[in-house]
């Protein structure tokens, strides 16, 4: 299996996390949003120029929800959804709020740190509280289990625990919320986790080829 992936996208992190709890063998292709993304043999495999990318051998897959799906489906083992119905209703909730809330409530804050310019103070406020609404939603899903709807690992770990930690990055604090806090130390003291972690340096080289990136187009 191939990954095609970016270091400081949390949707290619959270497929790496899962491959690498699962133990499986694959390689990662790492693409440069400077344009590799538009290159014919990358659109060839998402039209949409995004990553993640999972390539299994002659089967392809986009979207990081579809592509984790593929995984559970084809490797079982170890499990990462519930057999519970309420277990994996918890799981689906995470996976999505994390995607089609907290992802989009956090583009503003993230673009102010970028330098991507300065949204509007009026956007950061709201911003901010659709943070705190998503925190609040997981910290009542937590129970005295030490993951989402599950004593093991699952994909709504995968998927918000690739975010949830990287809040302190646009100043967002996690204090007030003490299951999350403790639900992230978790994450944090597994091998998967720290491995997938971007750097500096990852941000460094981001800035750098995207700025000349964005300075090409300008100039054409």
């Amino acid at each position: 299996m191939k990954l095609y992936h970016t270091p400081i996208s949390t949707n290619s992190s959270r497929v790496w996390v899962a491959l690498l709890e699962k133990n499986l063998d694959f390689e990662l292709v790492e693409i440069h949003l400077d344009g590799d993304h538009l290159q014919p043999e990358f659109v060839a495999m998402n039209p949409f120029h995004r990553v993640p990318v999972l390539v299994d051998g002659d089967f392809t897959v986009v979207e990081s929800l579809a592509i984790l799906d593929y995984l559970e489906a084809k490797y079982p083992e170890p499990a990462m959804l519930p057999k519970d119905q309420k277990d994996l209703a918890v799981v689906r909730m995470v996976q999505l709020v994390t995607v089609n809330e907290l992802g989009p409530a956090l583009y503003p804050l993230s673009s102010e740190r970028m330098g991507w310019g300065i949204p509007e103070p009026q956007a950061i406020e709201k911003a901010k509280e659709k943070v705190d609404s998503v925190l609040t939603f997981f910290e009542d899903l937590l129970d005295d289990r030490p993951f989402f709807g599950s004593n093991t690992l699952t994909y709504a770990d995968c998927v918000a625990g690739t975010i949830v930690p990287l809040l302190s990055w646009v100043d967002v604090s996690i204090d007030g919320y003490p299951k999350i806090q403790a639900w992230c130390d978790r994450l944090m003291s597994r091998p998967s986790f720290q491995q997938t972690q971007f750097t500096q340096a990852d941000l460094a080289a981001f800035f750098s080829r995207r700025q000349n990136f964005l300075a090409q187009i300008e100039a054409k």
